[in-house]
């Protein structure tokens, strides 16, 4: 299991990394096969809470389950409890569903890192928007419900993802009316 962790206007200790590492590890228990572990701690001064400490937490496991929790509190400890606390509640609902509904549906493919988003043509557009944050995704063959199911576990809109069947890129997004739409590039 690979671990990478990185703090941002702070300076972690050995023994708070090896708090970290000892707390979330005891996660191997609910879920076999994490591969990586990215825990990002940040220290912020907020306006309406003061000064808190942010723990951001990633985990890579087998078949490309990916689970991400983060947390804010005025403790660094107490926000590693909390994110531990929600990756376990992530883990129990993704297993609970996954058992009832029988064994994984997996297949192999080849892994490939989407390209950045391009900038805006417009230059007034280009001046007010910019890209803040660029992501390295790895494209993992899946089914629809699959990747449904991802995306709502990390709690983004939209999820990305290579179609188990057809090989192809495909985007699944949440629609207003609580639906979920499909994106298929011809």
């Amino acid at each position: 299991m690979e671990w990478n962790i990185k703090s941002r206007n702070i300076k972690l200790h050995d023994a708070q990394k090896a708090f970290i590492q000892e707390k979330l590890g005891k996660l191997e228990r609910y879920l076999d096969g994490i591969n990586d572990w990215k825990v990002e701690c940040r220290f912020e001064t907020l306006r309406g809470s003061g000064e808190t400490y942010t723990v951001q937490a990633t985990l890579l496991a087998d078949h490309g389950i990916i689970l991400r929790a983060e947390e804010r509190d005025r403790e660094l400890y107490a926000a590693v409890e909390a994110v531990h606390d929600n990756l376990q509640r992530q883990i129990r609902r993704f297993k609970e569903k996954h058992y009832r509904r029988g064994k994984l549906r997996r297949t192999a493919g080849e892994i490939i890192a989407a390209p950045l988003p391009a900038l805006p043509e417009d230059a007034e557009q280009a001046e007010e928007r910019q890209i803040i944050r660029a992501k390295d995704v790895t494209l993992r063959p899946m089914f629809s419900d699959e990747a449904i199911e991802q995306m709502e576990l990390l709690g983004h809109s939209f999820f990305v993802f290579r179609d188990a069947e057809t090989e192809k890129i495909q985007v699944v997004y949440r629609r207003n009316d609580g639906n979920y739409g499909l994106i298929m590039p011809r």
